[in-house]
């Protein structure tokens, strides 16, 4: 709630005006804040601190330097990443955050009565999103343009950040590779990047066909419309990013059956690959 409060009000940006550092004071200014709001600023500020999304430097020269209003906040590098494109890195998260804290999001906030109801095995099936909304977040997104927008900014962001991460640290993935499919790949932008890298890997993007409908035309690109679950096009490496959080271990399994299928009808060489790009805690 504080960070989206944070990003409500632009404050990465307010700071990233002042040069990355300002006081409480001008950070009311800057937000267009009234100045009763002040001390709801300071708590905001104090919460966001001690996550370490912002730092307070002190001026230990100052004797108030222990007075919030003689402190300076700045950026850290995690707030470098929620700054609009307008004025920081072109890896900005601020769309992937914010399409998290948006309200159909919010409202997941029931999770211990998600959990409780795993006394009954039928609803153990359900996940806590279509508890909270009575629907899957993929057909909440069909549903509504505006959400499905927001999805794909949301896991274009993201794309960006993270094949910039994998393209620079581990470029040798991707060496002696003439053809890729990009499996579940959306709106393009991971595998956009692999081809501009590589422009000799013939990329291909699959996925459902409202979402091939759907996606940008780029160069160095060709798209296939299909479900991964029924079968996957053949390539000397598929690439899996952020697909097998979103199912259970029998979807992932089945997934990766239709991975090693692929692979093994590739018989033009030697070998085959499935890059997985996930999240890992610690």
């Amino acid at each position: 709630m504080a960070l989206k409060c944070a990003l409500d009000l632009r404050i990465p940006d307010a700071i990233q005006r002042y040069g990355g550092a300002t006081t409480i004071d001008d950070l009311l200014v800057a937000s267009d804040l009234p100045p009763s709001s002040l001390p709801y600023l300071r708590r905001l500020m104090r919460v966001l601190t001690a996550l370490h999304i912002f730092a307070l430097r002190r001026d230990d020269q100052d004797p108030a330097a222990d007075d919030a209003a003689a402190a300076a906040y700045q950026l850290t590098a995690t707030s470098r990443l929620l700054l609009s494109g307008g004025g920081g890195s072109p890896f900005s998260l601020l769309p992937s955050i914010l399409s998290l804290v948006q309200q159909p999001i919010m409202s997941m906030l029931t999770m211990g009565d998600w959990m409780m109801k795993h006394h009954d095995a039928s609803a153990a099936t359900s996940s806590l999103f279509e508890m909270a909304h009575g629907k899957s977040m993929w057909e909440s997104m069909q549903a509504d343009a505006e959400v499905r927008a927001r999805f794909y900014d949301s896991m274009d962001a993201d794309s960006r950040l993270v094949m910039h991460a994998v393209l620079s640290d581990s470029p040798a993935v991707f060496h002696d590779l003439a053809s890729l499919v990009d499996v579940g790949g959306g709106h393009v932008t991971a595998s956009a990047a692999v081809a501009r890298a590589f422009p000799h890997i013939k990329c291909t993007v699959m996925d459902l066909p409202h979402v091939v409908a759907e996606a940008p035309p780029r160069t160095g690109l060709s798209f296939v419309a299909g479900d991964m679950f029924d079968h996957i096009r053949t390539a000397d490496a598929l690439l899996l990013k952020w697909i097998l959080q979103d199912w259970d271990d029998a979807k992932c399994i089945k997934i990766m059956q239709r991975c090693k299928e692929a692979i093994s009808r590739n018989d033009n060489k030697g070998f085959g690959k499935v890059i997985i790009i996930d999240a890992a805690i610690g």
